[in-house]
């Protein structure tokens, strides 16, 4: 395979692994391209992503421009001469100047299978939605959100108690594979540029606070979806005694409470609270105390003194 000079642009954990691939692959990685330090954490002390944390550690020049459009940080796009820009999960748009500006293009690794789940959070929302299956997309990106030819595809399915952490950390490693595979096809000169159909496409938009909440008159497995979908973050919550109760981990429990508000408490035993929901009944396994650390919701009910007939919400 072709050496190429690549300008990789990335930010999260999710967008290490290429990283890694496309340095383990021989490419001269010419400059990382991340988000400027943030504050983090209570101190609030300026944090370096996770990409710029590796790329430092491999010796790799790093670039922080706070808006990619400045004419400076463009110009300096030019002097690198880059053969491809490889983004993923960078946090910016690219303008139409920097994605004509490399010959092979600017390629995406996108975590969904293309058109659907277009946008910021496509892991979140396809567990929350109940896909039983989703995958990877490396794209050729234009100016659209998510809408450029796709290149290759790597469909997973999702199991029914995976959690969007654990999601995440296959499709890293997916994601990662593919687009070095893809570079190869792009070298060779067939590369497959499939147009995506707009009619088939779906959305998944950032998570706002409201979503968060978990709403015990839907169905069990809503509730169930909405929790592992919103694990290890944000997280989703409810609340007991005025106070706000992280939930993390859930489990669906055959049969149904009846004449009793969803929310209510039905059940507390040794392997969790369990609650009314709009349809059905579910385990509460794993929560969280406001200000507290996580704990088998077990231990919550003694600690906190719930009991059968506790309304939360």
């Amino acid at each position: 395979m072709g050496k190429l000079r690549v300008v990789f642009m990335g930010t999260p954990d999710f967008a290490v692994p290429t990283l890694e691939k496309l340095l383990a692959a021989k490419h001269d990685i010419v400059a990382v391209v991340t988000q400027p330090d943030r504050p983090k954490g209570r101190g609030q002390r300026l944090a370096a992503s996770p990409v710029k944390e590796f790329a430092t550690r491999q010796g790799l020049t790093v670039l922080q421009p706070e808006k990619i459009k400045d004419p400076a940080f463009i110009d300096r796009m030019i002097q690198i001469r880059p053969d491809v820009i490889v983004v993923v999960a960078f946090g910016q748009f690219l303008p139409k100047g920097l994605l004509d500006l490399p010959p092979l293009g600017c390629i995406n690794v996108h975590a969904s299978l293309l058109p659907q789940y277009r946008g910021a959070a496509p892991i979140h929302w396809a567990i929350i939605n109940g896909e039983t299956k989703t995958g990877v997309t490396i794209m050729q990106m234009d100016i659209g959100m998510d809408t450029g030819d796709m290149i290759l595809k790597a469909e997973t399915p999702i199991g029914p108690d995976e959690t969007t952490g654990e999601l995440h950390d296959r499709l890293k490693w997916m994601g990662a594979e593919l687009l070095v595979r893809s570079l190869e096809l792009l070298v060779a000169g067939n590369a497959p540029r499939i147009p995506q159909d707009n009619g088939a496409a779906s959305y998944a938009p950032l998570l706002t606070r409201d979503i968060e909440q978990v709403d015990w008159y839907r169905s069990a497995i809503n509730v169930h979806n909405l929790v592992r979908g919103l694990n290890p973050w944000p997280g989703a919550y409810t609340m007991h005694g005025g106070k706000t109760l992280k939930v993390w981990r859930t489990r669906i429990i055959d049969g149904h409470a009846r004449s009793v508000s969803p929310g209510t408490v039905v059940d507390v035993c040794h392997d969790g609270i369990v609650v009314a929901t709009g349809q059905g009944l579910i385990q509460l396994t794993e929560v969280q105390p406001e200000s507290k650390k996580r704990m088998q919701a077990c231990e919550y009910a003694r600690g906190y003194s719930l009991c059968a007939g506790d309304i939360l919400g």
